[in-house]
């Protein structure tokens, strides 16, 4: 089962760095991210939110690629390619999975301006490496799916940069 964690941050860019810490650790494997995104509202307080799966793209060029073979097969490859990817783009828009972007929004909605907001969907992770890794972020846990126990462990290691 998978763990939701929401950790706000003081700066509208120390989201980003963690975004690319936590990745450097899924390579090393002792974190499995399931899903992850970043919230910024800026000081105007208007809320952006950066996905880390761009599921329209992906799903065009996918259903590009299948569209482009069917249309071989049926001696109209530019017309398949072309139904292919519009068929992709609106079906990667229109699937979500992870996190649940109103929740995003609503936590977003809540930060200061001039803040960011991290959210990952841990499947699992080796805790005393990514904590140690994530000591030098100073952040506030705003929401968690954690036990009460490593919810006050992480928010002590956010705490202590």
């Amino acid at each position: 089962m998978s763990s939701l964690i929401a950790v706000g941050f003081k700066d509208e860019f120390v989201a980003d760095e963690v975004i690319l810490e936590l990745r450097k650790l899924q390579r090393e494997h002792l974190v499995d991210l399931e899903d992850a995104a970043i919230v910024i509202r800026n000081s105007e307080g208007k809320v952006r939110i950066k996905q880390t799966q761009e599921l329209t793209t992906s799903g065009a060029l996918s259903g590009g690629f299948w569209g482009l073979l069917l249309g071989f097969i049926f001696f109209n490859p530019l017309l398949g390619w072309a139904i292919g990817a519009l068929a992709g783009a609106v079906s990667g828009s229109l699937i979500d999975f992870g996190i649940d972007d109103n929740f995003i929004r609503e936590v977003g909605s809540t930060i200061e301006p001039g803040t960011s907001a991290i959210f990952v969907l841990v499947r699992r992770a080796t805790a005393d490496k990514v904590l140690e890794d994530l000591s030098r972020f100073e952040g506030k846990v705003l929401k968690t799916s954690l036990s009460n126990e490593d919810e006050a462990k992480l928010q002590a290691v956010l705490t202590k940069a």
